[in-house]
Parts: C-alpha cells; structure tokens; sequence
C-alpha cells in the first residue's frame, strides 16, 4: 500500500484516464476537485502532440475539470524544449498537425519542407502519403528522425483506436531502418522538466495512467511512484504479462477518489 497523503504533486494521463474523446471518465472531475481541496498540486500530462496546449486548457475546462497554464504539460511541448535547447538552430520537417506546428512556433523553432536538419512526427490526425514520402527522402538524406511518443494507439469512444505516432513512426521505420528519439513517456525527460519547474522531490510525486508501455514505464524510468488505471489501453492479461508493473492498479480513476 501507498500513502497518499505523502504526495504534494499529481501527474495525471489524460487519454484514457480522465477521458474518452470528450466524453469524461467517470469520477474524474470529483477526482480532480478532492485534490484541489487537499491542496494538492496536479499536472495533466500526456503524450498526444495533436492539439496545443491553449486547445487542451479549453478542453479540460469545458470538461468541468479546472486547467490553467500551470497544468498542462504534452509532448509537443516537450518536444518544443527539447528541440530549441538540445539542437539549437536545426531546422524541422514535421509530421504532424497544424496545432502541433503553432506549438513548436512558440519555442522559435523554424520548419521547413527543404533540406531539414530534423524530421520530427507527431501524432498526426491531418496525415497524407505525401508527408510521409519526404519523410523518407529526408531521412535517407540524413536528417536525424525524433518523435513526440511512442503510442501505437489512440482511444476512441466505443471502445475503438485509431493509430498513433508510434504506428506511424512503425511505417518510417520500415521504409528507412532510422529509429526515432522518442521525447514523450516513456522518456523520463518529461517527468524530469516537470519535478524541476515544480521543485517537488520524487518521492513526493505520483503518475496515474493507464497505459503501461508509456506512463507506467515514465513513472518507474524517472523514479516516481505510480498507479495503472483500466479505463484505457490496458486490460489485465496485458498487465499480467506486462514488464512495466505499477504500485497499485485500480479500475478508474473513480475509485482514487475515497483514497484521498
């Protein structure tokens, strides 16, 4: 058993954890209310690069789950960092959606359809065959290949995916036998940004989400503790035979609410 009272930070997963398209988990706003209550710091992180992060503030508070600035972290953003500080001045072709271009304008970085320095993909819902053969063109030229994630799929309502930017890194990969730095979850980089802008220790935090290959896995490659929730990607047989094994599993994030 864990004690909650002990964590002054919450990182929750958003897809599959707090929502379903845009239809909320049930018990997720009450969730997100007992932690506010608590004075209880949280973050919403996730993987999808696909929106910005002004379109997941909207979002959540159409939700009914209170979300500034303060509470969002994605991968886009991630990437956004990690791009104008690690590779300062390269140019990028993206795979990826125009709200994840505006994202990455943000942190200066310039893209370009000619002679990238860096092929970057995201999770790409405006995706076209024509991406994704100067992709391949500029791979082979050199270019170096970094993705937002690793999620091979993205939940849909009716229990229904669709394929994520690790699918579509998958078809690249293939075509190119380049394999990506994936800066999103499982990538501790992620987590890491967020305990430094926080200044809360890792003993102290604790990751919720419902993937294992990804949140899971950020949680036990940063430190963190964390807890697997079954309203998304995962059920228990993949659990069972999963290498990723979180400190406690509950059926969704309703059943956190009597914890705290």
């Amino acid at each position: 058993m864990i004690d909650f009272e002990k964590y002054d930070l919450y990182i929750l997963d958003m897809d599959g954890t707090l929502y379903i398209e845009n239809k909320l988990i049930d018990g997720a706003a009450e969730f997100i209310n007992k932690l506010r209550e608590k004075r209880k710091k949280y973050l919403f992180l996730t993987n999808n690069s696909s929106v910005n992060k002004n379109d997941y503030i909207k979002k959540l508070n159409k939700l009914g789950i209170p979300c500034t600035e303060n509470n969002i972290f994605s991968s886009g953003m991630a990437a956004g960092i990690f791009i104008s500080e690690k590779r300062i001045g390269k140019s990028v072709f993206l795979v990826g959606t125009k709200a994840l271009k505006r994202e990455l304008n943000r942190y200066g970085i310039k893209i370009t359809n000619k002679n990238p320095d860096i092929v970057l993909v995201g999770f790409d819902r405006e995706l076209c065959y024509n991406k994704v053969e100067k992709a391949c063109k500029f791979l082979f030229d050199g270019a170096e290949f970094i993705a937002t994630n690793p999620d091979l799929l993205y939940p849909i309502k009716n229990n229904r995916f669709i394929p994520d930017c690790g699918s579509i890194c998958h078809m690249l990969i293939t075509a190119t036998n380049k394999k990506p730095i994936y800066i999103g979850k499982p990538n501790s980089y992620m987590i890491n940004l967020i305990i430094e802008k926080y200044g809360i220790i890792k003993e102290k935090t604790l990751l919720i989400g419902d993937r294992l290959y990804t949140d899971i896995a950020a949680g036990i490659n940063t430190g963190v503790d964390t807890i697997l929730v079954l309203s998304g990607e995962t059920n228990l047989a993949m659990l069972e035979n999963s290498n990723y094994q979180p400190c406690l599993v509950f059926s969704s994030i309703k059943n956190l609410i009597e914890k705290l």
